[in-house]
């Protein structure tokens, strides 16, 4: 019954899975570069040399090492002394690990065919999960085939990596092959881990129905389904929206007598969640809490994410102190999402005072929270109190170049334009530097007082200083000069900066405008322009 319902996933295979897997192999099939040759000497690659060389601290050796090119120096250099050390298979599975650490493939694969006895699986095990870690699944096929050929009986753990390196690389079709080759042609028989990777596969690629007749004909493999595998296809009914499914299913498990974990629980309430089904997804939440079933930090941030997209900014706020409450730090993404929603709401203050709270035990809300309390702040004139928030906040955050340029740019707004000067000294003595719009609220704050003199000056530093004036720079630099009256000199000023950095067809007419408007003389202009306009 078991092998009927795995032969009917198959069907839309054209071909049996030798063939299929040896297709996509030899399509993928890079072949392995040769070792470089050795470069150590008689001299030992680190000091002190142990005085007594034993598979034991010559393990620790290889380990300890930061450099993985000096863990390969420090085994050939035994290996050389010691010939015998290349046998056994701790020094051997250091290496591997920290080879597969730093994805040397090329050099794991060379070393393959130059050792005289194979790896242990353990260390082949190892390179299986890097390959699928590292988005090569078929190179994790094709050394999972090698296994028998190196004289290496594969075991289910080598087959579970297997299984894990291809669903995450979502590769499903191929992982359900391997599991149904897996006891004729390797001679490795599934466990209930298998399953679940197979039952995960089957519910990834939208086959529910499949993965509740594998669940149910499990028992003929003598294997017992657990909660990880109903938590597997409550999941895959999460994932199509059949939240009814999902609930029978979690009855099941509440049937058999198991304890759900934190994880299903999870699954289950973001399933509500998704469908804007927030009654019933606190409901499952109380129902965790009852059966003594402690949320993690995956449930909490589901949840508040919940009521942040329902506009539910209270809700949303005690559940993050309460989560906090609880021992649980909410990373930066969550804190800004709750954020956003408190200022979209007009609660700015609110805001505020959380961040503060939060601040005060000692959690970082980032620099994108810092952020967007500014520009929330700047929007509503408070720019005062946005620079209060930044000197609070910015302790042990990254402030970033936006969050400047945000508040510089409130306060020319307000006119406070040697508090903006200040903050601009300061953005500069921490190491950011000011961008082109960083240069421009700056210039128009000038301009906005009628000090276009000084925002010409603006400009002068900004080309010295190698950014490049756009567009919207000259707009409000013209638009300056035409609300003052506009000097001669200011203006041919201006246009002599435009022409060191490229004048286009946009630029002449924005200077055309102007001295149209002032003195309606626009023909030396013209020449001016067209002489050197890049077009």
């Amino acid at each position: 019954m078991f092998q009927s319902t795995l032969s009917r996933i198959s069907r839309r295979r054209r071909h049996p899975f030798s063939t299929a897997v040896a297709a996509a192999i030899a399509a993928n099939s890079v072949p392995a570069p040769a070792l470089p040759p050795s470069s150590f000497t008689i001299r030992p690659p680190v000091h002190p040399w142990p005085r007594r060389l034993t598979p034991h601290n010559l393990a620790s050796l290889i380990s300890r090492q930061h450099d993985p090119d000096l863990s390969l120096q420090i085994f050939h250099h035994a290996q050389s002394l010691h010939p015998s050390l290349s046998h056994a298979p701790q020094p051997i599975h250091a290496l591997f690990v920290k080879l597969s650490r730093a994805r040397r493939f090329s050099v794991l694969e060379s070393l393959l065919t130059r050792l005289p006895n194979p790896p242990p699986e353990p260390s082949l095990v190892i390179l299986i999960r890097a390959y699928g870690l590292a988005g090569k699944p078929l190179s994790a096929v094709r050394l999972f085939l090698k296994l028998q050929p190196l004289r290496v009986q594969p075991s289910v753990k080598s087959l579970n990596a297997l299984l894990n390196a291809l669903v995450q690389n979502k590769r499903y079709r191929l992982a359900h092959s391997v599991f149904k080759s897996s006891a004729e042609k390797f001679r490795v028989v599934p466990n209930v881990v298998s399953c679940n990777i197979l039952l995960k596969a089957l519910c990834k690629s939208n086959e529910v129905d499949v993965a509740v007749r594998v669940l149910d004909e499990m028992g003929l493999m003598g294997l017992v389904p657990n909660v990880v595998s109903y938590t597997t296809v409550l999941g895959g009914y999460v994932f199509r929206g059949d939240m009814e499914s999902a609930m029978r299913v979690f009855g099941e498990i509440l049937d058999r007598g198991w304890v759900p974990d934190a994880t299903t629980y999870t699954v289950l309430m973001n399933g509500f969640c998704r469908m804007g089904k927030l009654v019933e997804a606190i409901r499952v939440m109380d129902l965790m809490e009852e059966n003594k079933v402690q949320p993690s930090e995956v449930t909490y941030g589901v949840v508040i994410e919940a009521y942040c997209k329902g506009r539910k900014s209270g809700e949303a706020v005690n559940l993050l102190e309460d989560m906090v409450a609880k021992g649980f730090v909410p990373n930066s993404v969550l804190c800004c999402r709750v954020v956003d929603v408190l200022c979209e709401e007009g609660s700015v203050e609110r805001a505020w005072e959380m961040c503060r709270g939060l601040v005060r035990k000692g959690i970082q809300v980032g620099g994108a929270v810092v952020s967007t309390v500014v520009h929330w702040l700047c929007k509503e004139g408070k720019v005062v109190e946005a620079r209060e928030v930044l000197d609070e906040l910015e302790k042990g955050e990254v402030v970033s170049l936006l969050t400047y340029n945000t508040l510089i740019g409130g306060m020319c707004e307000s006119g406070k334009l040697c508090e903006a000067a200040r903050l601009w000294d300061e953005m500069v003595e921490k190491g950011i530097a000011p961008n082109a719009f960083t240069y421009n609220v700056l210039i128009k704050g000038f301009c906005k007082v009628g000090d276009v003199k000084e925002g010409i000056r603006v400009l002068e530093e900004m080309v010295e200083s190698g950014c490049l004036p756009n567009k919207s720079t000259y707009s409000i630099l013209v638009d300056g000069i035409s609300v003052s009256g506009g000097k001669k000199e200011e203006i041919e000023k201006v246009v002599l900066l435009a022409m060191r950095t490229g004048v286009d067809g946009d630029l002449w007419g924005i200077f055309l405008k102007l001295v149209v408007n002032l003195d309606g003389n626009a023909g030396k202009l013209d020449r001016i322009l067209t002489e050197n306009a890049v077009w």
